[in-house]
């Protein structure tokens, strides 16, 4: 292929990427801004990313099915074009039940764009290089949306408020709508492979997923045993996704192979990204909610998140540099040394922590993340080659489903345990608190002065006072909490780490162990 044709199926893959990464995380870094302009609560504009993430985060088992019977090109042509139109609707967004409407809609069409940018990346490269340098790339394009999103949202917020981000993301759109038009890719032989069947257990899979991903973005928000609902959605997710099982386990042509997801390999490798998943949340919600308690907006952190945005593309540059069969383990090792250390760094912070002294820390994990990721899904990959073609399908389900769900898991959990640990030390912060001290009493004092200009009574200054000071106090209480999560994220990185060495000295043994009566024999 010509470089410049080369070139625009790259700059098409990271048009794609960005337009579906953006699409999810510009409401995700701007919720404070939105609930306003949409007259809308946290927890009420928080809707809005629930309603996205529902269905996008079960498309991709009905999609894939929709390619092979249906031809790649017309698959290519009607998803950009619905992501198109549901990038316009964006814009007549004016109050929360609209915004829900269109965001559940724009979660339905941003579906397709991630496995768009895939094959957009792919599709320059010889096959031998699809792996090594094309892979890598492709998941650098995907793991920059929030990073960007971060950045480019003060500048877009300036220029015309909430609507300034549906403006770039239809911009984006548009454009990706264009080169997909005028970039066709190579098309795969059709197949008619969907059955009456396929069509139910998708339906019955995408309610459990799609009550799932609710219960996880609202659940620390509604809190997991306070509201009814949630249950209602997890055992409404537990029966649907069962049942789906029980189908799939008696097909002849199944949907998604359940019995060869639920082998111990494949187990394996589902925990790992999972894990990774979760380890990585200490960016992508830590750090970012760290600073929002402190009281920083996004166009304060704008260096900071230039440096997560260059240390990722570095990191996918590197594995393209270093990714061959058989280093996948000292990859791994390398990504989740730096994701400890970072993280370990982060949980020694305080409430006088600015961006400026996470740089290092937090490109460290940037760059780690870029790493850790093109490695596992290719030595997943290619055992799912290897046991036929009709496992890929099954292992690009497992991949995506581990990325969007195992992102909201991540999120649920450092955030759940970031509000538990900060009532704990708010409790231990607060018994220490008592007015008869007299460090205490001048402290409520010199807070309560600030406001002495305007008001004159003694009570109401001393009122005043010790609000200021219930203030500070859940102020570090939550720095406390946050550097409990980093140093839970860096525990499990280290844990993880040791699990991998140790797996690899049982594998050395076994095969020496293995190797001795052979040679023995001879």
């Amino acid at each position: 292929m010509h470089p410049a044709r080369a070139g625009a199926y790259m700059l098409a893959s990271l048009l794609l990427a960005l337009s579906q990464g953006l699409g999810m995380n510009l409401i995700t870094a701007n919720i404070p801004q939105i609930q306003g302009a949409i007259g809308a609560t946290t927890n009420e504009a928080t809707w809005m990313v629930a309603a996205y993430m529902a269905p996008n985060v079960s498309l991709s088992l009905a999609l894939i099915k929709i390619r092979t019977q249906y031809g790649l090109r017309n698959f290519a042509e009607l998803s950009i074009l619905g992501f198109v139109v549901a990038c316009l609707l964006n814009l007549f967004i004016s109050d929360l039940p609209s915004a829900i409407v269109v965001r559940f809609m724009s979660g339905i069409a941003a579906a397709p764009m991630s496995t768009l940018g895939f094959l957009y990346m792919l599709e320059p490269f010889p096959p031998h290089l699809k792996m090594r340098i094309g892979l890598p790339l492709a998941l650098t394009n995907i793991s920059i949306g929030a990073p960007v999103a971060r950045l480019i949202s003060p500048a877009l917020f300036d220029i015309e408020g909430w609507h300034g981000l549906t403006v770039l993301e239809l911009a984006l759109a548009m454009l990706a709508f264009c080169l997909v038009y005028l970039l066709p890719l190579t098309p795969p032989p059709r197949a008619k492979v969907i059955e009456r069947l396929d069509v139910a257990s998708y339906l019955l899979i995408a309610t459990g997923f799609g009550a799932t991903a609710i219960v996880l973005v609202l659940g620390r928000l509604y809190w997991w045993f306070e509201a009814p609902w949630l249950g209602e959605l997890l055992a409404l997710a537990v029966v649907t996704v069962t049942i789906a099982a029980v189908i799939e386990l008696n097909r002849a042509n199944p949907l998604i192979d359940v019995r060869w997801l639920t082998s111990p390999a494949v187990l394996h490798f589902t925990g790992a990204l999972l894990i990774f998943r979760i380890v990585l949340s200490e960016q992508t919600t830590g750090a970012s909610g760290f600073f929002q308690v402190l009281g920083l907006s996004n166009d304060q952190t704008t260096t900071l998140y230039w440096i997560i945005l260059a240390a990722t593309i570095a990191g996918g540059l590197a594995c393209t540099a270093v990714m061959k069969p058989g280093r996948e383990p000292l990859i791994h090792m390398v990504a989740l040394a730096l994701l400890a250390v970072g993280a370990f760094m982060d949980s020694q912070a305080t409430n006088l922590t600015r961006p400026s002294q996470m740089f290092l820390s937090q490109a460290m994990i940037a760059f780690a993340g870029a790493l850790f990721l093109p490695p596992a899904v290719a030595s997943g990959l290619m055992s799912a080659l290897k046991k036929g073609p009709n496992y890929i399908l099954s292992f690009v389900i497992l991949f995506l489903t581990t990325q969007s769900m195992g992102g909201l898991l991540g999120s649920a959990v450092f955030g759940s345990f970031i509000t538990l640990r900060e009532k704990f030390h708010s409790n231990h912060l607060v018994e220490h608190l008592a007015l008869t001290d007299p460090l205490v009493a001048q402290r409520v004092a010199q807070l309560g002065n600030a406001y002495g200009r305007t008001i004159t009574d003694k009570t109401l200054l001393s009122a005043e006072g010790i609000a200021a000071l219930g203030q500070q106090a859940t102020r570090e209480a939550n720095v406390l909490a946050y550097n409990d999560a980093f140093l839970m994220i860096a525990l499990i990185a280290v844990a993880a780490l040791a699990a991998l060495l140790l797996h690899l000295a049982y594998d050395t043994i076994r095969n020496r162990t293995a190797v001795s009566p052979a040679a023995s024999q001879t």
